[in-house]
Parts: structure tokens; C-alpha cells; sequence
């Protein structure tokens, strides 16, 4: 296994923002509270080849968002590797929400896996323990239930919730970032029989093989615009040799295209993947007919990237001048320093 994987494409040799053609900042409510954001906000840019989407969350520094500008230029500028299956089996997602809200959601996705946010606060297992029980009753015993801890638990805790909340499931799929670090992440998987996921120790690393090295995750969670697009993300899934989970960032149906492409160009899809994420948002900027929304628990590869819908575009465009100024100062910066790694 190599440590490589670290290089990113760039359309230009100084300049990478050059091949973009146009940018829109689009502004969509949250319908449920998620990764504590009640808005989803973020830019689609026209290149050559289409659309792309840079949509780095808040918490995402400046040299953090390069490689979600990469992903967004490989996007917009190039293709796509040829994809090996039709559709993608995928998980609904259930939010830090009340048991009956719980077994709502799973009950209309359609899906037969759920991943279900824990940990959301200190002292959250009692209600984590009720909405697991509920996501089960929902599933009934053949569907698989993951949890979600986004990094929330010290090792001791991780592996005391991790145990109670198999015995509420009846038996996790897995269990996603429990901890920060890939040395917790390595102890947990070695005192529980759960499987440990990983997530934000790939799309956050500096080196993001270190956690199959370490032998700290039995599955990667693999989001492609984190990570620099699709060609990026496949040679990392490809050299972490683990089971790989493609799972969205909360992206518009532009963005979420490159998530699908990448799950479908992957040779081996074990795992129903996090893709199901369009019910999160208040909105999209795709119309209905080309939104990647999942049917009867899968998402259908399309047989070319979902363009925007200039009416949407002007629906989720930002009320205030200043969210857009904003988004504009930080593409440019992300752009130099990207143009700045060629």
C-alpha cells in the first residue's frame, strides 16, 4: 500500500479558475437540523463540460477546501470513469430526532438500511438507545441499521455506547467515526466486535491511507468531493484496499452526481451507500424529474450529469449580498492555492 494519492487535477497551470465560465451561490434551508447547520449554502460553477459544486462546510479551512475545489473543476472540465452498475443501493439517513420522527423517516425512504446520528450531545445514549429501537422496529430484523458518532466519544465511552447500542439494534452494520483519532479509532475496533467505519480520518487527513494502514477501520467512508473528485477518490479506495461505504456531503443534486459516479465506477459496492441525502434539504437546484432522489431504496445512475434549472437557481440564490460576496472572496482564495500546488 502506498502513501500516496495526495495530488489533485488542476484545469490550469496557474490559474485553475480560469475554465469557469459562470459561478451562482445557492442558499437551502435545512428541513431537520444536520452536522449542526440549519442551512445548506454553497456554489455551482459552468465549465466547459457542465456543472460543478464547491460546497465546503463552514468548519473547512481555506487549504482544507482545495481538494472540494478540485472536485468541483474535475467536474465541470473532464469525464467521468464508465460505470459498472445501473443503480446504487443506499441507506436513509435518520437525524438526532425523536423515536416516532425516527421510524417516519425509515419507514418512507424505502430503504432497507438506515445510518442514525448518536452522540449529538453529552448524556445522549438513553435517547440514541430509543431512537435505534425505533429505526429498528421500522426496518423489522432483516434490515441493517449504522450508527453515526461523528467523532464524538473518547475511547472507554465509544466502546461502553458501542455495546449498548448493538444490544438496542439487534446487531449494528457498523459503527461510523466514533472517535477523533486514528490511534482511538485503532483501540475501539480492538475491544469491540462491531465493525468500525471511518470517515472524517480519510476525508480530513493529511494522508489519507494513514487509517488502513494502522488497521484502524474495517470499512472507508468515501466522499469524493472531500477528497478531490471522483478519479482521486477511486485510487484511494482503491489503495486502502477496505470496504468502501460512497456517502454524500450534504451537496445539491449537481454535487451528489459526483458521489453517484463514483459508487458506480467503484469495482466492489458492498455496502448500501449514504446517498440518499436530497430529503435533508429544503430544496435542490435540479428540477424533479433529473433530482437524484432514491426509489424503493436505490439512486439511478443517470446517463449524464442533472444540469441546474435557472428558475431553482434564482429560487435558492441568496437574499443578501453579502453571502454571495462572501462565497465569491473564499473561491478565489481557495483558487490561488490550488493554483499555487500545480
Amino acid at each position: 500500500m502506498s502513501s500516496g494519492s495526495t495530488e489533485f487535477p488542476v484545469p490550469g497551470k496557474t490559474d485553475p479558475l480560469a475554465v469557469v465560465e459562470s459561478v451562482r451561490v445557492y442558499v437551502i434551508p435545512m428541513r431537520t437540523r444536520f452536522r449542526g447547520i440549519i442551512v445548506r449554502e454553497g456554489m455551482l460553477l459552468r465549465g466547459p463540460s457542465g456543472w460543478g459544486e464547491f460546497c465546503p462546510f463552514d468548519d473547512y479551512g481555506d487549504a482544507a477546501s482545495v481538494p472540494w475545489l478540485a472536485a468541483a473543476l474535475e467536474q465541470c472540465t473532464g469525464a467521468w470513469p464508465t460505470p459498472v452498475r445501473t443503480r446504487i443501493p443506499i441507506n436513509c439517513t435518520v437525524p438526532a430526532v425523536d423515536p416516532n420522527t425516527a421510524h417516519d423517516i425509515v419507514k418512507r425512504s424505502g430503504c432497507r438500511t438506515a445510518k442514525v446520528k448518536v452522540a449529538d450531545h453529552p448524556g445522549s445514549l438513553a435517547e440514541d438507545q430509543i431512537r435505534v429501537e425505533a429505526v429498528r422496529d421500522a426496518l423489522g430484523q432483516e434490515g441493517a441499521i449504522r450508527v453515526d458518532a461523528n467523532a464524538a466519544w473518547d475511547v472507554d465511552t465509544a466502546v461502553r455506547h458501542i455495546r449498548v447500542l448493538d444490544r438496542s439494534a439487534g446487531g449494528l452494520e457498523y459503527v461510523e467515526q466514533p472517535c477523533r483519532t486514528v490511534d482511538e479509532l485503532a483501540q475501539v475496533r480492538r475491544r469491540v466486535d462491531v465493525r468500525i467505519a471511518a470517515d472524517e480520518s480519510i476525508r480530513r487527513a493529511d494522508d489519507p491511507l494513514h487509517v488502513a494502514r494502522a488497521e484502524a477501520a474495517d470499512v472507508a467512508v468515501i466522499k469524493c468531493l472531500p477528497l478531490g473528485g471522483v478519479g482521486r477518490a477511486l485510487r484511494i479506495a482503491e489503495e486502502c484496499g477496505l470496504p468502501c461505504v460512497v456517502s454524500s456531503a450534504l451537496e445539491t443534486s449537481v454535487g451528489l452526481a459526483a458521489e453517484v459516479a463514483l459508487a458506480a465506477a467503484l469495482p466492489e459496492l458492498p455496502f448500501a451507500c449514504g446517498l440518499g441525502t436530497l430529503s435533508l434539504l429544503d430544496g435542490d437546484v435540479v428540477d424533479s424529474a433529473a433530482a437524484l432522489t432514491p426509489v424503493d431504496g436505490f439512486v439511478t445512475v443517470p446517463s449524464e450529469p442533472p444540469r441546474p434549472d435557472p428558475s431553482l437557481l434564482e429560487a435558492h440564490a441568496p437574499t443578501d449580498p453579502v453571502t454571495a460576496t462572501r462565497w465569491l472572496a473564499r473561491l478565489s482564495r481557495v483558487g490561488s492555492l490550488l493554483g499555487a500546488r500545480s
